[in-house]
């Protein structure tokens, strides 16, 4: 059980690295196009992109395009 942990949080840190990049470029992708929809770093968004991965930064973006519907 314990031989898993340091596998699991380094799969999580590297997760959320790269969702929290990828809102970065995306954020700023969108704000060159003109388009207000800008999803912030905080902590729910660190873990959110750090346990569901790309999916969840998409899940992310879908809830800031839906509140602007």
């Amino acid at each position: 059980m314990q031989e898993g942990r340091p596998g699991f949080i380094v799969n999580f840190l590297i997760r959320a690295l790269v969702g929290m990049a990828l809102i970065f470029f995306v954020n700023e992708f969108l704000s060159s196009r003109g388009i207000d929809a800008a999803v912030g770093f905080n902590a729910v968004t660190l873990l959110t992109s750090g346990t569901l991965g790309i999916p969840g930064v998409a899940l992310l973006y879908g809830i800031v395009f839906y509140r602007i519907l």
